[in-house]
């Protein structure tokens, strides 16, 4: 199983962070053991003090696949959860600053956020879905995948070329405007439209 996580997928989010416009999508990817599910806490890591959420859709794989087009791509993926893709975000400064890659700021244990997966067949129009984050009660995201910069069949076709994609493989399909730092404590939820799909609990 691999976890693919696309940067910059939104332009209000591209901005918060003064980063330019991709004009493809920007790859990273997170190891195995990252992810975190079934509703487990997020332990506070003891190398960074400014940890960011970034609330975002996530995409699983059904089939094999190579080189997708991008009018196939659909049929490659049957479900969608919410995760959360967690960043050191001084880390990942630093790291930027001394063109080094973001692995350590972006892939460490407890770092890949998924929630429950619900089948597409149940969401409507893939190009029109709502997505929101709270953290502790409070709106601090609202996302819609008619803004993405990079639709999740862009996204499919364009990491195929690279890569082949394999059944039960994850795309984090990037974040909207809104990130922010967590502390202990905080709780976090991730809404599918109206359906609250994932809880977190940072400790």
């Amino acid at each position: 199983m691999k976890i693919f996580c696309i940067g910059r997928n939104y332009v209000d989010h591209a901005k918060e962070l003064n980063n330019p416009l991709p004009d493809q999508p920007v790859v990273f990817t997170k190891p195995p053991t990252a992810l975190l599910k079934d509703g487990r806490p997020f332990y506070y890591p003891d190398f960074s003090k400014d940890m960011h959420f970034e609330g975002e859709l996530v995409i699983r794989i059904c089939k094999n696949g190579k080189n997708i087009h991008e009018k196939f791509a659909h049929k490659y993926f049957d479900k969608i959860a919410f995760g959360i893709d967690f960043t050191a975000r001084d880390l990942q400064q630093k790291l930027k600053d001394q063109k080094l890659p973001w692995d350590l700021a972006k892939g460490f244990d407890g770092a890949a956020v998924l929630g429950d997966m619900v089948d597409t067949a149940e969401l409507g129009d893939l190009d029109n879905l709502k997505f929101t984050t709270k953290l502790n009660g409070q709106l601090v995201q609202q996302g819609n995948t008619s803004d993405m910069i990079f639709s999740f069949g862009k996204i499919i076709e364009f990491i195929s070329s690279y890569f082949t994609l394999q059944n039960g493989d994850l795309i984090y399909t990037g974040t909207p405007a809104g990130v922010g730092p967590v502390a202990i404590g905080d709780k976090l939820e991730g809404y599918i439209g109206d359906r609250l799909t994932m809880q977190c609990e940072v400790k």
